[in-house]
């Protein structure tokens, strides 16, 4: 498990506007313009958030002329599915004391 991209991603995820925007963007592709309409905040607000969430990996930007539109990474959603389950998992082989060979490095 990447521990810094994850924390990456958490951190990104931890601002309730940002987890509104993701399950927003898990339904479709949206415009910039269609997200700011279910917010009470201003457009370059959004654009904060969308850099952040575009440079934690969680979504794409397709830039077309003025007009930007947002799609959530498919790969994103499946990493981070995939990593709350063996993060979370009780099963005793994915267990990181069982691995000898994975060392969590302190900062």
């Amino acid at each position: 498990m990447d521990y810094e991209k994850m924390s990456l991603v958490l951190k990104a995820m931890a601002d309730p506007k940002r987890m509104k925007i993701i399950d927003l963007l898990s339904y479709n592709s949206m415009c910039a313009c269609d997200v700011l309409e279910h917010f009470d905040f201003t457009q370059p607000t959004l654009s904060h958030h969308m850099k952040v969430l575009e440079a934690a990996g969680i979504v794409a930007v397709n830039k077309q002329k003025q007009w930007h539109h947002y799609t959530l990474k498919e790969e994103f959603a499946r990493d981070f599915m995939n990593t709350m389950a063996q993060l979370l998992s009780d099963n005793d082989t994915d267990c990181l004391c069982q691995r000898k060979e994975t060392q969590i490095e302190e900062s």
